[in-house]
């Protein structure tokens, strides 16, 4: 299958530097770099977030939760997780009324022992058209096997997650909905039938529409997102929050809107969340990234969180970028402090 890229993005498909070098470094930015022994379990990544009334994240790939580096860093450092591909249609219902919760069960389990909060992601995500079983339906039976599977993923962890991407990856570059077995058997409202069948099956989640190239709304595809929210919200459909995806292949690829997107559409009433963010590059060119990109979050009151995709470069899925805040040792990286300082001065600044 060809998938169309932005900044190194492949539609859904995310399948799958040392304490000198940070204490040699002055600034980040406009921001102080602390040295490398600074953070601890209290003063981290979640810990700072939760002070100041949002989270930070990381997406979690169930079978790393037998590494005890990866393990440690979660729970010192994240206050919320996100099951990285695990509750995917196709990993949740590989066959019709056939559901497997067990990858994602690990997730959550391990998170709820933790104090963490959990994001579910990718409850239906069109760009990835490749749930075998519904092409041979009819239209009226995608309609019923759509709603029965939001029903049956809700139901099985109400109370345990408690935000989910309803619809993600939903529109094209053009603004207009991606083709896609929902879209050219039901049309554009298969979208607003998905969230009204969430809060029926979930009326305590908070439900959100989560894309990646829409991190600057002069864009047709953030536009037509923005239209979107803002029509839902006037009909009265079930919509709470707004997913940015944020994966930028180098520090170069943050647009100077960022901000003021984020401001737009918390703007519309709703909650906005960087849900799956990561940076390619390293040292100094990133870790002021990662500071402008939280920074941007913690401005508007109604950016309730940041997560990270991934925990290490090594568990990326475009680990050749280096694109995340630990190395592969699971030592901080300079983009960690960029983050890391952007919420401890937005606490007095922003």
């Amino acid at each position: 299958m060809t998938r169309a890229l932005f900044n190194g993005r492949t539609g859904r498909w995310h399948r799958a530097l040392t304490a000198a070098a940070v204490a040699g470094m002055a600034l980040i930015g406009a921001a102080a770099v602390p040295d490398a022994g600074a953070a601890s379990a209290a003063t981290g990544l979640g810990a700072t977030a939760a002070a100041r009334g949002r989270y930070f994240g990381a997406a979690v790939q169930p079978g790393r939760l037998t590494d005890p580096v990866y393990t440690g860093l979660l729970d010192q450092e994240f206050n919320s997780v996100t099951p990285e591909n695990a509750l995917e249609w196709d990993a949740v219902e590989p066959a019709r009324n056939q559901f497997a919760f067990t990858a994602a069960g690990l997730v959550v389990d391990r998170a709820r022992a933790h104090g963490a909060a959990v994001r579910g992601r990718g409850l239906v995500s069109p760009s990835a058209d490749h749930v075998a079983w519904v092409a041979a339906l009819s239209a009226d039976d995608t309609r019923a096997a759509l709603r029965s599977h939001i029903t049956a993923v809700l139901s099985h962890f109400r109370g345990q997650v408690g935000t989910w991407d309803v619809v993600s990856e939903a529109f094209a570059d053009s603004g207009s909905v991606r083709p896609s077995m929902l879209a050219n058997r039901l049309g554009p409202a298969y979208l607003e039938e998905a969230f009204r069948a969430a809060r029926a099956a979930d009326p305590a989640a908070r439900l959100c529409y989560n894309d990646f190239g829409i991190e600057d709304l002069g864009l047709p595809k953030a536009q037509a997102v923005y239209d979107l929210v803002r029509d839902f919200r006037s009909r009265g459909v079930p919509i709470d929050c707004v997913g940015l995806e944020s994966h930028f292949i180098s520090a170069a690829a943050i647009p100077s809107t960022y901000g003021r997107t984020i401001a737009a559409f918390a703007a519309l009433g709703v909650n906005v969340e960087i849900t799956e963010l990561d940076v390619g590059g390293s040292g100094t060119a990133q870790a002021d990234a990662y500071r402008r990109v939280v920074s941007a979050c913690i401005a508007v009151s109604r950016c309730t969180g940041v997560t990270v995709w991934g925990v290490r470069d090594i568990d990326s899925w475009r680990s050749n970028l280096t694109p995340l805040l630990f190395d592969a040792a699971g030592t901080r990286k300079p983009a960690y402090y960029g983050a890391l300082s952007a919420m401890r001065i937005c606490a007095v600044r922003c």
